[in-house]
């Protein structure tokens, strides 16, 4: 928690930053889901939480210099939507008299088409939200039931309309490969559905079937699961018909229309990728509010405790709820460069990794070549390159 505060300290006066609020409860569990979340019947736990957040925004406006302002804030979950109307005036509220929207800012939010309203799109619209992150992951009836999470294409359209209707219409849509019961044909109709949508962006994730993390999983049938050379499949039927209706391969697993801004940053390489995915957000400072929730600085990275009981504990007696993290060191920042460029572009260029990390361009061709002897056939190496 020292650490936690002093890198917040250090932030300079007049700096950009990234905000992330972690909000943890769904109504109901999705099974496929391996993200740090809990079911809740009830507004109560969620309440007692939001107080708790609330807390936590002061110990941050406690520590922050004096004229920072979002880049970028983003909510997620859970399902940040089971928040009333009110609840969301007033963690926005808060949170934007603690660190105000830089112009051209990007106030987001995960939204679950079966936890929102008209009342609660108001509310978002009000605030200043400006994109919304749409959860589908396939609309197939039988994978959904095997994957414990019912979802129509008609309360997704809903959704989608009464955003675009009160001016939230740049849009995010989340998809899942490698689910139960996924055929070529059944992805292909989903696909479909999303691009009749229009979303700006496509989040395309493989499906991670790890019931050792994530105990909810085992209640999904293993025998189900497409094997590795099908989910290959599963991806490149998708790929080939956003491609075909006209968006951009973004990295590994996005896609976006040529005129949006993930698309631009790609075009020219200023791609970034952070813990929701690819981003053309340049801040250097990511604060993670909320249970589990991830920091990352230029100094290194600091989690949130995962478990709401003690993350609250923390924060009532005035602490940072961080029970881990990591102090980067030059070798860690020459090697997370690397991966960022390979992540976000497939190559990196020798000079320009030297220059900004001021070492030797023999140094960097020496881990290239490492990475070229490791992987044969993969990469491609050149006199100032790795591809």
């Amino acid at each position: 928690p020292g650490r936690m505060a002093d890198w917040v300290s250090a932030v300079q006066d007049g700096a950009e930053i990234s905000l992330y609020v972690h909000v943890p409860f769904c109504r109901k569990l999705c099974w496929f889901c391996a993200c740090r979340t809990q079911g809740t019947a009830t507004a109560k736990p969620l309440n007692a939480y939001l107080d708790t957040l609330h807390r936590e925004i002061a110990l941050l406006r406690g520590r922050l210099p004096g004229g920072v302002r979002l880049s970028r804030l983003h909510w997620g979950g859970g399902t940040p939507t089971l928040l009333s109307p009110d609840r969301i005036a007033a963690l926005a509220g808060l949170i934007l008299e603690t660190t105000p929207l830089a112009p051209g800012a990007e106030f987001s939010i995960e939204i679950d088409p079966n936890e929102i309203d008209g009342p609660r799109m108001d509310a978002l619209a009000a605030v200043g939200v400006n994109r919304a992150s749409i959860g589908v992951q396939d609309f197939d009836p039988e994978i959904q039931a095997t994957s414990g999470r019912a979802q129509s294409f008609a309360i997704t359209k809903v959704a989608v309309d009464g955003l675009r209707q009160r001016g939230i219409d740049s849009l995010n849509i989340d998809l899942l490969y490698g689910l139960p019961h996924q055929t070529n044909e059944r992805i292909g109709d989903s696909v479909q559905k999303v691009l009749s949508l229009g979303p700006d962006r496509v989040a395309l994730y493989g499906y991670a079937h790890v019931p050792w993390m994530a105990r909810r999983q085992a209640l999904i049938p293993a025998e189900a699961l497409p094997v590795p050379e099908a989910r290959l499949k599963l991806y490149d039927t998708a790929r080939q018909l956003f491609v075909w209706d006209g968006y951009d391969e973004i990295g590994i697993d996005h896609f976006a229309r040529p005129s949006d801004g993930l698309a631009i940053a790609a075009r020219n390489g200023t791609l970034r990728r952070n813990f929701q995915g690819y981003t053309d957000d340049q801040a250097d400072t990511l604060i993670g509010l909320g249970a589990s929730a991830i920091s990352r600085f230029p100094q290194g990275y600091a989690q949130n405790n995962p478990a709401t009981s003690h993350y609250r504990a923390a924060v009532e007696r005035g602490d940072f709820a961080t029970t881990r993290g990591h102090v980067m060191t030059a070798q860690d920042s020459l090697r997370g460069d690397m991966i960022a460029e390979l992540m976000c572009a497939f190559r990196f260029c020798f000079d320009d990794i030297a220059k900004r990390h001021d070492i030797p361009k023999a140094e960097i061709a020496r881990h290239a070549a490492e990475v070229a002897e490791a992987f044969p056939g993969v990469v491609a190496l050149t006199r100032n390159s790795l591809e």
